[in-house]
């Protein structure tokens, strides 16, 4: 019995350890403001959780007119729409090197908060797009297996090219995923075959692809961005657009050869980054010559790169300063403007033309920018303008840790049991595009050029069977007093005039705000809270319409986005009801954890790191400090007294 009470004294006074982590503003100092809650935490985290806001534009001068009207032809008058679109128009290209955080690692340990994600945009859009790819296709290699029982391995060290891309080797279990995901949530698929080596192709992954994919397999493209193989080193600097096609040319061959690839019209190409114009590949006979091999043709594009602070290379960029230049209508028509030839072109052809990679800024994005209010506003706008100029598709990239642009961000593995995932403005504009476009793949857009063609007030229409069914509003303008919120008067001309319209608002305080926007009220909060489940009373407005005069007036906020739908049917269409969530049956958390509120615990003990060792909180840290357990000595030689006392005094009474 004393010596139980030695133990259980002992036991009682158990040295706790542990280490508290602060999280807050990225290590890299970017050229931008930051919110400073705690100035003595010091950042350790990732790019995806800088807390860099920067500051809004003024307002413009002169200011946009704030009443005009917008008036829709019906019964088929209307000229200059798209071609048909998908509701399922705005997807996402997911860096292959990330598909173990972002997907899942398995068949069996899926990511449940990117199935509700895909859940969401299906149940609008009735199907998503997802690109599996980027430089790291590249160097991806399928294997059987791998020793440790993995489903993707990567090689840091052996990395390439100037944004470090890790070699990989990766198993049929990652395509046995993706088809588990495509059951869930109609995913389609898109895969690459390496090119860097084109004396022998890798088409392992494309004889699984399609073997397990099947129908949800939609395309396997042939090179990422060869127009920027010389400028990485891997092709001599004379590499040309004839070059790329001869060697496309190879990879035709290949697959036709090829006994286990029974679709063989799959593949898709130039896929180029911009450095060659897409009219030098044209005009090798690429898209003729290869045409019963292509199923789509497709180039990558930003509108420009944050590279020298990410890696050094390139052309400083300062976010602040960038910043007016997404917020303007401006910008995707000037995305757009090199590929309006080739969308024509394409349709000559019969052939869809995707953007097959795009984001704010290539090399992560701005710190600031990418991750603002602003950016849903651009990514709403940009995409409505690709679909106008007739793109069939825009994949919106999804990189790792250290990406400001990612539409969704999983926690480092690290917190993954205290933390859930980030979503970014991109998510909400893809929200914003599903719903607009609707589930008939019948919808034609047209740019407006309302309120005078102003830059800051962009808007479209659209259209289903001749008829406008929805109106995108956009108001780039960042202005707290309300002076700058405007009134779309809409009328429809040769049309009787609704008695009333829906409305749902995308919705921010300021262009420079992080997280917690709200599309049509709900909400995926802020950093590290969602679990890809929007959350929130569903808010529609009605606006009641002036039939005698005809119009129905729609007010836009400064900042915002309003997408009108013009009768119920529209609303229907779109509205995406009860949306099927997914449970985990996962449970890895094996310890309590607590989650405290960084500016609390920067302000207190919790900035002192190791110089109040007692006060740690994480598991391990004092195991595997030599140090730490040296001044635990003094401590633990009192505890040890006062147990022995204890144990005297037992004996002599």
């Amino acid at each position: 019995m004393r010596l139980l009470l030695v133990h259980s004294f002992l036991s009682a006074f158990g040295i706790v350890h542990g280490a508290v982590t602060v999280y807050g503003p990225h290590v890299q100092q970017p050229l931008g403001s930051q919110t400073v809650t705690a100035p003595s935490a010091s950042y350790t985290g990732a790019a995806t959780y800088d807390q860099t806001v920067l500051t809004p534009p003024p307002v413009p001068n002169p200011p946009p007119p704030t009443s005009f009207g917008v008036q829709l032809q019906t019964g088929g008058a209307a000229t200059g729409l798209s071609i048909p679109q998908s509701g399922a128009f705005f997807g996402f290209s997911i860096e292959f090197s990330v598909v173990s955080q972002v997907l899942g690692l398995n068949s069996s340990f899926m990511q449940v908060p990117f199935l509700n994600l895909m859940a969401n945009l299906r149940e609008r859009a009735g199907s998503v797009q997802v690109r599996l790819g980027g430089n790291s296709q590249e160097t991806a290699t399928l294997v059987n297996s791998i020793p440790d029982g993995k489903s993707m391995e990567k090689d840091t060290v052996n990395t390439s090219n100037p944004t470090d891309t890790p070699p990989l080797l990766f198993t049929p279990e990652i395509i046995k995923m993706m088809a588990s995901i495509s059951a869930l949530t109609n995913v389609r698929w898109y895969l690459g075959i390496p090119f860097y080596d084109t004396s022998n192709f890798q088409l392992q992954i494309a004889e699984v692809g399609e073997a397990i994919l099947g129908d949800y397999l939609i395309g396997l493209q042939g090179g990422n961005e060869p127009d920027l193989y010389s400028k990485h080193g891997h092709r001599p600097s004379s590499y040309s657009p004839q070059d790329y096609t001869n060697e496309f040319g190879l990879l035709v061959n290949a697959v036709n050869a090829d006994p286990n690839l029974p679709d063989k019209d799959i593949l898709i190409g130039p896929n180029l980054s911009g450095t060659w114009e897409p009219e030098q590949v044209w005009d090798t006979g690429f898209a003729t010559d290869y045409s019963q091999s292509l199923i789509t043709l497709a180039v990558e594009h930003y509108p420009t790169d944050n590279c020298y602070a990410q890696y050094g290379t390139g052309t400083p960029r300062n976010p602040q300063d960038m910043f007016p230049t997404y917020l303007t209508h401006k910008s995707g028509q000037d995305i757009v403007s090199p590929y309006i030839n080739s969308t024509g072109y394409a349709q000559s052809l019969g052939k869809p033309f995707v953007m097959f990679e795009t984001n704010t800024a290539s090399c992560g994005g701005f710190p600031g920018l990418s991750d603002s209010f602003g950016a849903a506003l651009w990514g709403v706008d940009y995409a409505l303008q690709m679909a106008y100029v007739n793109f069939t598709g825009a994949l919106f990239h999804v990189g790792g840790q250290s990406d400001y642009y990612n539409p969704f961000t999983p926690p480092v593995t690290n917190q993954s049991t205290f933390h859930q995932w980030t979503i970014g403005p991109i998510y909400y504009s893809a929200l914003f595009v599903a719903e607009a476009l609707g589930s008939s793949n019948q919808s034609r857009v047209l740019d407006l050029g309302m309120n005078g063609g102003n830059e800051f007030t962009p808007g479209y229409a659209i259209y289903e069977n001749g008829e406008p069914t929805r109106v995108a509003l956009i108001n780039f303008v960042s202005d707290p007093t309300g002076a700058s919120d405007y009134t779309a008067s809409i009328s429809l001309a040769g049309g009787s005039t609704p008695a009333q319209v829906k409305v749902k608002y995308l919705s921010g305080s300021s262009v420079a705000q992080k997280w917690n926007f709200t599309w049509a009220g709900q909400t995926f909060g802020d950093a590290f809270t969602s679990d890809g489940r929007p959350v929130g009373s569903i808010d529609v407005q009605t606006v009641t319409c002036d039939q005698a005069n005809g119009v129905c007036n729609v007010k836009v906020p400064a900042p915002g986005a309003a997408l009108v739908f013009l009768s119920d049917q529209a609303l229907e269409e779109s509205d995406p009801g009860p949306t099927m969530t997914f449970p985990t049956t996962a449970y890895t958390k094996l310890h309590n954890t607590a989650t405290i509120d960084p500016s609390a615990l920067a302000t207190s003990n919790g900035n002192m790191g190791t110089a109040d060792w007692l006060a740690g909180t994480s598991q391990g840290s004092l195991e595997n400090s030599a140090s730490g357990f040296a001044r635990a000595l003094p401590s633990l030689g009192a505890v040890i007294a006062g147990a022995l006392l204890v144990v005297r005094m037992a004996y002599a009474s």
